[in-house]
């Protein structure tokens, strides 16, 4: 059974999407988008937290996005690599929900297994439109692959101006009450995690005033796309900014 999308997110663990982009997500599911998420792994190789907690934030999560599909495939943590294996795992996804947009992560980032993500959706996007290759689904192929912004910076090739859906961007992530800091986490015995720290959450609020301060907002997020991209109205589309507010 195949569900069309308007977006699919992909990222290698559980709240991953939540981290970069979960600000976009929200707003164009609040816009009456079709928007989905998909986790290759179930992050069982994460320093704290269990794989069912883990499932249980992601569902707690997906619904405070609005989401309209979710998913974590069996791809092993830490062992997110460009196989035929792996491929075909993320082709059977994308011909699952049939998105018009993908959403992946930059690949030029720290974790491993994020670049190897990146690379994994690059390459099903494309396959994913081959006939001779068999899922027993259609082919289909998204319109564009779109990549969020993590740990290292890119020059965007556009910000998303987030600013009404940052407060729930920041309580889709404080779902994962195993992994990031939160006031009403009460667990003990975990071992302390960088992401599970004041600073860290500083640190996304931060870097999303960085962003908005970029288009003259409060929160932004950036996006990268690998191909020009294709404007028919440019009076339109710049009036729209408000640059005005930026001299």
């Amino acid at each position: 059974m195949s569900l069309s999308l308007d977006v699919l997110a992909f990222g290698a663990h559980p709240d991953d999407v939540e981290l970069m982009c979960a600000g976009t997500l929200i707003k164009l599911s609040r816009e009456g988008y079709k928007v989905g998420v998909v986790s290759l792994t179930a992050g069982e190789m994460g320093t704290r937290g269990t794989v069912q907690i883990r499932r249980k934030e992601f569902e707690n999560s997906s619904q405070i996005m609005g989401l309209s599909a979710n998913e974590i495939l069996d791809i092993p943590d830490s062992k997110v690599q460009v196989t035929e294996v792996n491929r075909n795992k993320v082709i059977s996804a994308i011909r699952k929900y049939r998105p018009k947009i993908v959403f992946a992560p930059y690949w030029k980032t720290r974790h491993p297994d994020h670049s190897h993500c990146s690379s994994l959706v690059r390459e099903a996007s494309f396959y994913s439109g081959l006939i001779n290759i068999s899922t027993g689904q259609e082919k289909f192929r998204p319109d564009k692959t779109i990549y969020y912004m993590e740990l290292y910076d890119f020059d965007p090739s556009f910000i998303v101006d987030v600013s009404d859906s940052f407060d729930d961007k920041i309580k889709a992530m404080k779902a994962y009450e195993s992994q990031f800091y939160s006031e009403n986490n009460k667990e003990t015995g975990n071992e302390a995690t960088y992401i599970a720290t004041k600073e860290f959450l500083q640190s996304i609020i931060t870097r999303g005033q960085y962003w908005g301060n970029k288009i003259g907002s409060a929160y932004g997020e950036p996006f990268y796309v690998r191909e020009p991209i294709k404007v028919n109205d440019p009076v339109k589309l710049f009036s729209d900014h408000h640059f005005s507010g930026l001299l």
